[in-house]
Parts: C-alpha cells; sequence; structure tokens
C-alpha cells in the first residue's frame, strides 16, 4: 500500500528494532525531500547502521514502517528497492576490469539501461579520461565516483552513502562534497549520509538528525540546530582596551564566559543579546573596530545534545 506525502523521497514512521532485550533502534522517525542531503550522526553502535539496514530491507523492523517514494519496503519491496542507490563503505568493483565494464556489467542486471545513459552517468561523476583504466589503477576517489556511477546506473531517486569519505584525502573530500552538492541539486537526488566526520557533516548536509542509543535526539537544519534554545555563539569584538571591556562584560554578565586574546574580548552569548553588548561597550566609552561571531561547530552541538543526555540518565 502506498503512503504518499508530497515531495517526500524517504518516510521513516516510527520505526523500532529489538534484539533480544535490546532496542537498537527505538521509535524513529524522519523524512527526506527531493534533493535535499540528510546526515545521520551518531558514535558506534548508536543504531545509524540498523535504521540504513532496514532502509534498505535487509533488516525487517520490529515495529513502525518505510515508505521510499510512497512504497511500503516491507509490502511493495521491488517497487520501493528500485527507487533506491547505495554504497556501505566501500564501492564493491572488480579490480581486473575497467570502470566501465564494471558499470555495463551492473547495467546488465537492469532492463533497458542504455551505453548513451551510462556515459551520461560517467559525464556526470567527472571520470571520462579514466573510465576505460582497470580499477585497481583508480585512486580511492575515483572508485568512489564509479560506485555512485554504479549506484545511479538504474536512475535511483535515493542514494544511500555509509561513510563516503572514508579513507579520501584532503582534497578526495573537497572533490566528494562538491560533487554530492552537485548531484542533489543538478539531479533532484534525496541523499542519505551517515557518518562521523562531523565537520564534513556540517558543510554537505541541508539537515541533521542525531542518533544516540537508537534514539533521534535532534531532527532539524544546521541553522535551527545553532538557534535551538540551548544554542549560544562566541563573539569577538576587537576594542581599544579589552581588560576593561573586559571587566565591563564581567561585572553585567557574571554568568558568562569572558576572556580577552590579544586587542580583542570574547563573550558567550545569544544574537539577541549583541546589539545590547555593543551599546554597553559604547557608554562606557569602549571604541569598538570590529565584531566577529563565532558559531558552534556541528561538533560542539553534537556533543552537547549527547552528553546532555547522559547526564539526565545519570539523574
Amino acid at each position: 500500500m502506498e503512503n504518499r506525502k508530497e515531495n517526500v523521497v524517504l518516510s521513516v514512521q516510527g520505526v523500532t528494532k529489538i534484539y533480544g532485550e535490546r532496542a537498537a533502534v527505538n521509535n524513529v522517525s524522519f523524512d527526506i525531500k527531493r534533493g535535499e542531503i540528510y546526515g545521520l550522526i551518531g558514535q558506534n553502535g548508536a543504531g545509524k547502521t540498523t535504521i540504513i539496514k532496514i532502509i534498505t530491507g535487509l533488516a525487517k523492523a520490529t515495529s513502525g514502517s518505510v515508505y521510499v517514494c510512497g512504497y511500503n519496503i516491507e509490502n511493495d519491496f521491488e517497487k520501493a528497492v528500485k527507487n533506491i542507490g547505495g554504497i556501505i563503505e566501500n564501492p564493491e568493483l572488480y579490480g581486473y576490469m575497467s570502470g566501465l565494464d564494471n558499470l555495463k556489467y551492473y547495467a546488465s542486471l537492469y532492463k533497458n539501461v542504455t551505453r548513451d545513459q551510462i556515459d551520461q552517468i560517467v559525464a556526470f561523476v567527472g571520470m571520462e579520461n579514466r573510465i576505460r583504466d582497470k580499477v585497481r589503477t583508480y585512486s580511492l576517489g575515483m572508485k568512489q565516483r564509479v560506485g555512485i556511477a554504479q549506484a545511479l546506473i538504474h536512475n535511483p531517486k535515493l542514494l544511500i552513502l555509509d561513510e563516503p569519505t572514508n579513507g579520501l584525502d584532503p582534497n578526495g573530500i573537497k572533490e566528494m562534497r562538491t560533487f554530492l552538492r552537485k548531484l542533489a541539486k543538478e539531479k533532484g537526488i534525496s541523499i542519505l549520509i551517515s557518518s562521523h566526520i562531523l565537520s564534513e557533516m556540517e558543510l554537505i548536509c541541508d539537515r541533521i538528525g542525531i542518533i544516540d542509543n537508537g534514539l533521534i535526539v535532534e531532527n532539524k537544519t544546521m541553522e535551527e540546530l545553532q538557534q535551538g534554545i540551548n544554542s549560544s555563539v562566541k563573539v569577538s569584538i576587537k576594542v581599544d582596551f579589552p581588560n576593561y571591556a573586559g571587566k565591563i562584560l564581567l561585572d553585567k554578565y557574571n554568568n558568562s564566559s569572558v576572556f580577552c586574546a590579544g586587542n580583542r574580548v570574547v563573550i558567550e552569548t545569544t544574537n539577541e543579546e549583541i546589539p545590547n553588548i555593543t551599546s554597553l561597550l559604547t557608554q562606557k566609552g569602549v571604541s569598538i573596530y570590529g565584531i566577529n561571531t563565532i558559531y558552534r561547530s556541528l561538533e560542539d552541538i553534537y556533543l552537547d545534545i549527547v552528553n546532555k543526555g547522559k547526564e539526565q540518565k545519570i539523574l
């Protein structure tokens, strides 16, 4: 039975997976829209791999449902899974064959995949100049590109990538990031990424799902995470007398984090309070030469959320 939501490619609804007496995944729900890149982050054992297995039909949920393009992954498996492409960690390619032969072999498993379609995908992933070389001569980044081409050969609507930047050098990671953004924007493909490299997830993803002990504890855009109720920013203010400015701020905001760094005073506060801070310093005769806002990274936010959860359990 179909369950269609407008513009939603993947819908995970109340999914729970129990192994013995342990809930590996506990009532997890989230949607991914067309052309959206969704990042699933969490420590090892948090439940990321279990969720991916349930989405792809490799594991059966104890309760709850998964819909891909409106098709239930259990009741309409073939219709649902034909809309999914994926790479789990490293792409499975035959090293003694060329990249092109690998793609031709994979295309033969599907109906009506033409050579022209293969060439278009090869061009899109930027492998035209090396696609006829043996896979064993490829760098890891090249293998990842051909692996993604392989995952796209049947024109899926959802691409699932488990640790897509694993083992890549900084240049390869940057190329992968640019490519995935292009894939989502130009092809309208929805992408689910599972990774532990939070700095990259922050740059790639439109929305983040933080999973801890089988629970989705946050499901927001980066902007929403930054503006959360417990969120704060650090403001670095360039002034003429940083020690004097620091004392003014300490006297006014005695519970805030204030420190001096060179010719700057730094305070942890909220966006709403910044005008009041600058006004206070100006009234006290402090000259302000520049203001920089330092937002918390995804890593900071993730650690705050997870550690807060641990404290609540202890209490």
